[in-house]
């Protein structure tokens, strides 16, 4: 028979051990806690450190798309004030006579030439002419109309006249080519 003494003595160890079984456990769980909070912060440090470089990286996009476009368009105020230049010019070819280019062939040949680079120059900068013809469709996205006329033998919509020629920048609209639009019915 054991003693009452060794009785107790097993009692307490096995408290003892049970308290310290219990302690290790709320160690275990208060590890655990923290494990999670951890991970929880890795995961938001994550999160904010992929958005900060998908943001850089549409940074660096809109960056680009902005230098192309300065690259492209950076000139379209220039352009547009040249417009009124070429057309001063055109007009001034036009009216020369078969007397004046006999009379004044150098000059005349200065100015034709002067003509042909501004035209060259447009096009290496990228600055096409728009050049409706009479009974194109007219189109607002790049003729402006002046004027509506019923003329006959043509259609509602139809360009009876061009007033001046339109110009675009690579895509984009510098001046509408402006026109007299027929007005007749259907």
């Amino acid at each position: 028979m054991a003693e009452p003494k060794d009785n107790e003595f097993l009692d307490d160890l096995a408290e003892a051990e049970a308290e310290e079984f219990a302690q290790s456990l709320d160690e275990l769980e208060d590890d655990a806690i923290e494990l999670d909070e951890l991970r929880a912060e890795r995961d938001e440090l994550k999160d904010r450190w992929m958005r900060a470089l998908a943001d850089a990286e549409n940074a660096r996009k809109r960056g680009d798309r902005a230098r192309r476009e300065a690259e492209q368009y950076g000139g379209s105020k220039l352009a547009r004030d040249m417009l009124p230049v070429f057309d001063n010019m055109k007009r001034a070819v036009e009216t020369i006579t078969d007397e004046q280019k006999e009379a004044s062939a150098a000059l005349i040949a200065g100015i034709e030439l002067t003509m042909r680079e501004l035209l060259k120059t447009f096009s290496k900068h990228g600055i096409e002419i728009v050049s409706p013809e009479v009974g194109d469709k007219f189109d607002p996205n790049i003729h402006e109309a002046m004027f509506e006329a019923p003329v006959p033998n043509t259609k509602s919509g139809d360009i009876i006249q061009v007033s001046a020629q339109g110009f675009m920048l690579h895509d984009r609209l510098l001046r509408p080519a402006q026109v007299g639009v027929s007005s007749n019915p259907g």
